[in-house]
């Protein structure tokens, strides 16, 4: 018999009163016949323990066939067990088997049956758990990507999923947000700049008055749409994030409901903008300024290669700096932290892992801004097109034409290019941020509890971590 702990055969033992089961033991080749000769009177003996019942009975008692009951003098089941069957009345039910992989185990899993009953992996069944271990059990996934650490295919998956199930919530809010911002760029474009001014940096006989003008113009122009930009992007990861975080665990939040909650945070998400940007300028500026102070100086050709190589040193401690606070937005959206502290936590949640994440927020990007081109140049040519002097007096011109038929139609190519661009960006960021707290803070198990998942996280292998 198998001594395996918590090992009981399949079937039930006999017990008194009742016929053995055909699955029984056989008879011992050994058993004696039907009939014993009478023995002399032997002195008084000690009582001995009760013999188990294949054996022979006592003196004077024929012993029992397979068709006759068993001998009373068996010992109370709670002592034995025959091997083909299980436990007899009054004897408590097996312990269950032991983690899996234990010990040796039957072929067909203990007792014969799976958790689930017949037909079912078992223990030690190659479907069930044991000698067919095949690894933990799938995380739960109660929204749009499982709780555990995550891939790169499923933080971009999970950025798309949100936009394609939510895409009420998604797509309105940053419509919204685009159209906005897109009027106000429309008009800036169409009352305040100035086409002569616009056309003079296409003009070779233009006077050095009139270049110097038409690059202030220029600048302006860039600067104003770039401010107007940021605003918009400002408030639409704002509120994408909300969404997103909502998403993950499965629930839905209308677009009132994602305001209300992100706007305590919107301006210390706009002075985190302002502040990561202007980091940004202080580094290319500091990089640079030696260049321009050789140039100043009188050696031109050395400063200008001195200004370049600053501006290259710069542009990659830059992007050093960028990548490692690129937490921070959902850090301060989520954690209702203030602008320094999203920044330290960011710093921390990025450590260690800096050339994925800049990987992932790259193809993130060309993914996003390859789908936005695929768009906004169709409509760009089409606003050309139906301008005053045509597509080809358009291309002449350098694609400076500002008329209110191309700012309007290039605007509407952009509107739909940004409502592709803001979920895709906002939501990989969103989802890096909580890869990354799963991965250094097991985030999965408070997910799961505020998903509801019920048990998830009790047994081993439940959560794996990298």
């Amino acid at each position: 018999m198998n001594d395996t702990p918590g090992w009981a055969s399949p079937g039930s033992a006999p017990s008194e009163g009742q016929k053995p089961d055909a699955s029984g033991p056989a008879d011992p080749a050994d058993r004696p016949g039907p009939a014993q000769p009478a023995q002399p009177a032997q002195p008084a003996q000690p009582a001995q323990p009760a013999q188990p019942a294949d054996q022979p009975g006592q003196q004077g008692q024929a012993p029992q066939g397979p068709g006759q009951q068993w001998s009373k003098e068996q010992p109370p089941p709670a002592q034995w067990s025959a091997p083909g069957g299980s436990s007899g009345p009054g004897q408590a039910p097996p312990p269950p088997p032991p983690g899996p992989g234990w010990g040796p185990q039957p072929p067909g899993g203990y007792g014969g049956h799976g958790p689930a009953g017949p037909g079912h992996g078992g223990y030690g069944h190659p479907g069930g758990w044991g000698g067919g271990w095949g690894g933990p059990p799938p995380a739960a996934k109660p929204g749009v990507i499982p709780l555990r650490p995550l891939g790169v295919g499923e933080i971009l998956d999970g950025a798309v999923s949100t936009m394609r199930t939510y895409w009420r919530t998604v797509l309105g809010i940053s419509l919204t947000v685009a159209v906005l911002t897109e009027i106000i760029v429309v008009l800036f474009r169409g009352l305040v700049l100035d086409d002569s001014s616009t056309e003079a940096l296409n003009d070779p006989s233009a006077t050095l008055d009139e270049l110097s003008r038409a690059m202030g113009d220029a600048m302006l122009d860039s600067t104003v749409i770039f401010v107007i930009s940021l605003v918009g992007t400002v408030v639409a990861t704002a509120l994408l994030t909300t969404v997103t975080s909502r998403a993950v665990l499965g629930k839905s939040v209308s677009i009132g409901e994602a305001w209300r909650d992100a706007r305590p945070q919107v301006l210390k998400l706009f002075g985190l903008i302002c502040l990561l940007l202007l980091i940004t300028a202080g580094i290319v500026f500091v990089g640079t300024l030696p260049g321009i102070l050789v140039s100043v100086a009188g050696s031109t050709g050395a400063g200008i290669a001195l200004a370049v190589l600053g501006i290259i040193g710069a542009t990659i401690v830059a992007l050093w700096l960028m990548i490692r606070f690129s937490l921070a937005s959902p850090a301060l959206m989520l954690e209702k932290q203030g602008i320094k502290k999203a920044m330290a936590r960011s710093a921390k949640l990025v450590q260690g892992t800096w050339w994925r994440i800049f990987g992932i927020q790259l193809l993130a990007t060309i993914i996003a801004n390859v789908v936005a081109s695929i768009i906004v140049i169709p409509f760009t040519f089409l606003a050309g097109a139906l301008s005053g002097d045509g597509i080809t007096g358009w291309l002449e011109s350098g694609g400076g034409g500002l008329g209110w038929t191309f700012l309007i139609v290039s605007g509407i190519g952009s509107v739909i290019g940004s409502m592709i661009t803001f979920p895709i960006t906002a939501g990989v960021t969103v989802l890096l941020y909580i890869d990354q707290r799963i991965r250094r803070e097991a985030l999965d198990l408070e997910l799961a509890r505020a998903a509801g998942v019920q048990g998830y996280g009790s047994t081993p292998g439940a959560t794996p971590r990298s």
